[in-house]
């Protein structure tokens, strides 16, 4: 018997030493490269830089946290990046929903894959492409600007309202897709109960509808919320002025990296919390 059929055999017969030689490999690859890298950038925010030579000074500190919370702007910005990545979220919820519920429950059985596709063909552009057309659309004089000028409007330019605007667009297919599986997944028999008892579509969208897609939605909102909060092309592209935590990570790294790394912590500390808040509802076995 050679070699490779021993071998073969003795893990056949041992199916935990055959998942764990599976499994080596991408473990290796989350303790050392992301993990590590994690554990690096929390190090080095405790580090400082020195003022006349900009150089790293691996002196253990905190100064670098305690200016994140006492600098006025350095709270500002966290708060907005948050306000902003919760905005984002409420929208694509809002949405989603009844885009999701068409594509699942009243579009055609034989369209609704061509609906999804639809849906999901946004994310086959560049991410670049997409936040330049954006541009080009809230431009003074672009798209956004002819179509409100009948009604005596115009578009909101670039600011903090663009930026919003742009992030819900890049992000919602990540919303509309679970939301979709979850109301395709509804037994009907539900719904027609719900309507035999007298219940009208409000009160069924509350009491039936809502509590079997939350976790779904909720799924959705991590993607929508994470990607949202790290984002810092979009707000450079369409934001104006408008500055967000990955603007500030970006303009730190040449000239003060552990700032740089505190400030890259936040986003960290404030998608774990999240993932915990979302944990409650089921969110993470949906996905």
């Amino acid at each position: 018997m050679s070699l490779l059929n021993r071998t073969a055999g003795a893990l056949y017969r041992r199916p935990r030493l055959r998942l764990s030689l599976l499994l080596t490999a991408p473990l290796l690859w989350l303790a050392v490269l992301y993990l590590g890298s994690l554990s690096v950038l929390f190090v080095s925010a405790f580090w400082t830089t020195d003022s006349f030579t900009s150089e790293v000074v691996k002196v253990w500190s905190t100064d670098n946290f305690h200016e994140l919370f006492t600098v006025p702007v350095y709270r500002q910005v966290i708060l907005r990046s948050i306000g902003v990545a919760l905005a984002v979220t409420v929208l694509c919820a809002v949405i989603a929903f009844p885009l999701a519920f068409y594509t699942a429950r009243v579009a055609k059985p034989r369209r609704r894959p061509l609906l999804v596709v639809a849906i999901l063909t946004p994310l086959w552009a560049s991410y670049l492409v997409k936040v330049y057309a954006w541009r080009l659309i809230l431009s003074q004089g672009g798209l956004a600007d002819w179509m409100l000028k009948p009604f005596g409007l115009s578009g909101p330019g670039f600011g903090l309202p663009a930026t919003v605007l742009t992030l819900t667009y890049l992000w919602l297919p990540y919303m509309v897709l679970p939301i979709h599986t979850a109301l395709e997944q509804l037994p009907a028999n539900l719904l027609d109960a719900s309507a035999d008892l007298g219940a009208r579509a409000g009160r069924t969208f509350r009491s039936v509808v809502l509590p079997m897609v939350l976790p779904s939605a909720a799924a959705g909102s991590i993607f929508t919320f994470s990607l949202s909060l790290g984002d810092y092309i979009t707000v450079q592209i369409v934001g104006g002025k408008t500055q967000l935590i990955g603007n500030l990570v970006y303009s730190n790294i040449e000239l003060n990296l552990p700032m740089a790394a505190a400030l890259g912590t936040v986003p960290v500390v404030v998608i774990v919390v999240y993932l915990l808040a979302m944990r409650r509802t089921g969110a993470l076995s949906s996905l």
